[in-house]
C-alpha cells in the first residue's frame, strides 16, 4: 500500500488524523531518548503523541526539537536561532510555541508505581483517537555484551532486563496496530536467571499481548548511515499474521566517513564552541543526501573537543600514525611501558582507536564516549583529539540543527554524548518508518 493510500484501521475505530492533507499513522515514543526513532518517523510523516522519557535532560532535548519543528512550520525559524546564539533563554524558546506541544514530552521513570499517572497523560494527549503505534526500546545496557562482560554478574538479574514486562503493559492497554521494538543485538544472547532468553520469554508476552512477531538484525551502514551499528528490529502486528515485516531498500554506499568532518572547523583538544559556529565550503553530497546539512555554510552548534592528558595526546598519535601508514588498529599492549596506565592487560585492548575517515563506515557510536574519547579519535593527526559531540551526532545522522541539551539549561558535552550514543541513527529510523507505511 504506497504512502497516499494509507488507511487507518483499528480494532474497528476509524478515528484518524490528518497531516498535510494525508491520513497519517499517530505514535507513541516510549523510553524515548534523545529522540534519533522519534525524528525518523516525524520524517516520514507520522504524527507524534507523546514522549515518554526517565532521564531529564533528554526530555528538555525532545521538547527542543519540537519547538524548532513548530516555529519552522510556523515561518518562525529566526526564533529557534536566537536561542541558538544564546540571545534567549530556553524558558523563552518555549514561552513561543503552543504549551501543549511541551506537555507532550512526558517525563517519567516507566514503572509498575507509575503507569496508571502515565496513562492518564497519555489518554489526555489522545483525546478519544486510537493509538496507532509505539516504537521504542528500552535501555539496552542490561542485554548488552560489552556490559554482561564488565558486569560480575553479567547482568543477570538486573531490573533493566523486564523493562519488556511494562512495554508489554502499553500494548495491552493501547492495542496499537503495530509496534516496533528496537535493542543490541545482545538481547538474542542474555538470559535471565532460570537460563532461559529474555528474548523468547519476550516475544511469549508480546505475543500474550495479542501480537505477531517478526524481527530482523538491521545494521545501520547498509541504509546510509556511515556507521558500523548491528540492532534487533522487532515488529509487532495486532492479530494473527505472518510476512508482514516491511522490506526495507538497502543503500548502495559510495561514501567513506570523511564526509563527517569535511566541512567542519579544524579545532585541538580542548578548543571549540558548544554555540554557533560556521560551517566550511563543501562540495561533497552525503550530508545533503543523509539530511545532515540543510544548506551550504549553515552554522552548527556542540563542535567543541574535550581536553586531554599530554599522556593521552602522545597514544592519540602513536594511534593515528599506525593506521595512516599500515592500516593497523593499535593494541594496548604494543604501547610503550611509560604510556601504559591501565593495569588491564586481557581484556578491552583496543580501548584507543581512530574513527578511520578513509573507511565507509566508523565503528558503533556508544555512550561511553560520555566518558572518555579514547575509542572515537579523530583521524586528523594535526587536530590530535577525540571527536566532537557534533560529529559523533553526524555519525548517528542526526540534522546539524539538532541540539542536545542538558538538565541545568548550561551546555554540556558530557550530557550531549551521553544521549547521541544511546540513540538510533535517524536515517535507519527514517527508513524502517517509511518501509512501514507501505504494508500498513
Amino acid at each position: 500500500m504506497k504512502l497516499q493510500q494509507v488507511q487507518k484501521h483499528h480494532l474497528g475505530n476509524k478515528n484518524t488524523r490528518l497531516l498535510g492533507g494525508t491520513t497519517m499513522p499517530n505514535y507513541l515514543d516510549i523510553f524515548a531518548g534523545a529522540g534519533g526513532l522519534s525524528e525518523g518517523f516525524i520524517r516520514a510523516g507520522y504524527e507524534p503523541i507523546a514522549h515518554i522519557e526517565m532521564d531529564k535532560a533528554a526530555c528538555y532535548t525532545l521538547k527542543t526539537r519540537l519547538a524548532y519543528k513548530w516555529l519552522s512550520e510556523h515561518q518562525k525559524s529566526a526564533t529557534y536561532m536566537r536561542y541558538l546564539k544564546r540571545e534567549i533563554t530556553r524558558k523563552e524558546l518555549y514561552a513561543t510555541v503552543p504549551e501543549e506541544l511541551l506537555k507532550s514530552v512526558l517525563n517519567y521513570e516507566i514503572s509498575k508505581d507509575n503507569l496508571k499517572e502515565i496513562f492518564q497523560k497519555v489518554d489526555r494527549l489522545l483525546n478519544g483517537e486510537a493509538l496507532d503505534l509505539i516504537v521504542g526500546g528500552p535501555p539496552c545496557q542490561a542485554y548488552s555484551l560489552v556490559g554482561r562482560a564488565r558486569d560480575e554478574n553479567g547482568m543477570v538479574g538486573d531490573s533493566r532486563n523486564y523493562l519488556y514486562i511494562l512495554y508489554a503493559e502499553f500494548l495491552r492497554k493501547y492495542h496499537p496496530r503495530y509496534f516496533v521494538f528496537e535493542n543490541v543485538t545482545g538481547l538474542l544472547s542474555a538470559k535471565d536467571t532460570d537460563g532461559e532468553l529474555y528474548f523468547d520469554k519476550m516475544r511469549r508476552l508480546f505475543r500474550e499481548c495479542g501480537y505477531s512477531i517478526e524481527y530482523r538484525q538491521l545494521n545501520a551502514k547498509d541504509y546510509g548511515v556511515l556507521q558500523n551499528r548491528s540492532r534487533i528490529i522487532l515488529i509487532g502486528k495486532y492479530g494473527q499474521h505472518e510476512g508482514f515485516y516491511p522490506n526495507i531498500p538497502k543503500v548502495k554506499n559510495n561514501y567513506t566517513v570523511e564526509e563527517v568532518f569535511k566541512d567542519l572547523p579544524k579545532i585541538k583538544a580542548g578548543k571549540g564552541t558548544y554555540g554557533l559556529v560556521p560551517t566550511l565550503h563543501y562540495n561533497g553530497k552525503y550530508l545533503f543526501d543523509a539530511k545532515i546539512k540543510e544548506q551550504d555554510l549553515a552554522s552548527v552548534t556542540l563542535h567543541c573537543a574535550r581536553p586531554h592528558t599530554a599522556q593521552d595526546l602522545k597514544i592519540y598519535k602513536k594511534v593515528v600514525q599506525l593506521w595512516n601508514k599500515e592500516k593497523k588498529r593499535l593494541s594496548y599492549t604494543d604501547l610503550p611501558k611509560r604510556l601504559q596506565s591501565q593495569k588491564n592487560l586481557d581484556s578491552f585492548l583496543d580501548r584507543f582507536k581512530v574513527v578511520a575517515s578513509d573507511l565507509p563506515y566508523s565503528q558503533t557510536v556508544v555512550a561511553h564516549i560520555a566518558k572518555d574519547g579514547h575509542y572515537f579519535i579523530h583521524p586528523d593527526i594535526k587536530q590530535n583529539r577525540s571527536l566532537t559531540p557534533r560529529e559523533v551526532a553526524r555519525l548517528q545522522t542526526f540534522p546539524d540543527n539538532y541540539y542536545f541539551e542538558s538538565a541545568s539549561g548550561r551546555p554540556s558535552r558530557t550530557t550531549a554524548f551521553k544521549q547521541i550514543g544511546n540513540a538510533v541513527p535517524v536515517l535507519l529510523a527514517e527508513k524502517i518508518a517509511t518501509a512501514l507505511l507501505e504494508v500498513w
